[in-house]
């Protein structure tokens, strides 16, 4: 039971519960009490306990899977954008196991975008490749990549479920990256991002296109990467320039 004096009713479920989430009483993964449960557990009406557990998805805490019940959300991802590096990088330098799931491989005509970011002509055929990156086996983000053909059509040889290709360019083939441009934004998940991250169509997404250049300023890669906003964030450190 709680208190009826001071705060709201829903807030002290609210505040309760959340201590326990971020106290790791109650882990990642792990399904919270029914709202009958909850409602004998704090001797409070069904009201009060769904608007305390629609403050915990507000805030992140908690996400409501429909047909199964509410679970405590994944802890953030911290991942910085200090340097150039690849998604296994990223998550060996945080303890985290990464692995792929391959969606597609081909050869597509490259539009007007794709085009101008490996520096060809509007039409030519470039090879693209879509995966979902995962993290501790969640899904973390889709990725589709753009390669020029002839780099594109060795690097669809190889296991692309296993082998990275940020190693594949530098390892195998001796293509070494130099340094990349990055343009990241907020987005709403399409379908076709939402389906292959298993998430609700319109979750925000961090969008992330990269263009990785070789050594005399070649464009090699290309990419749209597509990260779940419920589990990363994104920091960097910047310095700033001496006034005169």
């Amino acid at each position: 039971m709680i208190s009826t004096q001071g705060s709201a009713l829903y807030a002290q479920v609210e505040s309760v519960l959340a201590s326990e989430v971020t106290g790791r009483s109650l882990k990642p993964g792990d399904q919270l009490p029914t709202e009958d449960d909850l409602m004998a557990r704090f001797g409070v009406s069904r009201i009060t306990v769904r608007r305390a557990i629609q403050n915990l998805v507000s805030r992140g805490l908690v996400e409501i899977q429909r047909g199964r019940g509410t679970f405590v959300a994944p802890h953030k991802i911290t991942q910085e954008i200090t340097e150039l590096s690849g998604f296994v990088e990223d998550m060996q330098a945080i303890g985290r196991k990464a692995t792929a799931r391959l969606i597609d491989k081909k050869i597509v005509t490259a539009d007007e975008i794709v085009a101008r970011q490996l520096a060809l002509p509007k039409g030519a055929r470039v090879v693209r490749i879509q995966r979902v990156r995962l993290g501790d086996g969640v899904p973390i983000s889709f990725d589709e990549t753009y390669l020029p053909l002839d780099i594109g059509k060795k690097i669809i040889t190889n296991n692309l479920a296993v082998e990275p290709i940020f190693s594949l360019l530098e390892r195998k083939y001796k293509i070494p990256l130099v340094e990349a441009e990055y343009k990241l934004e907020a987005v709403a998940a399409e379908v076709a991002v939402a389906v292959a991250l298993r998430v609700e169509q319109g979750s925000p997404m961090f969008r992330i296109e990269r263009t990785s250049y070789s050594t005399g300023a070649r464009p090699v890669d290309y990419e749209k990467l597509y990260y779940r906003g419920d589990l990363i964030r994104f920091v960097t450190r910047l310095a700033r320039k001496a006034r005169r």
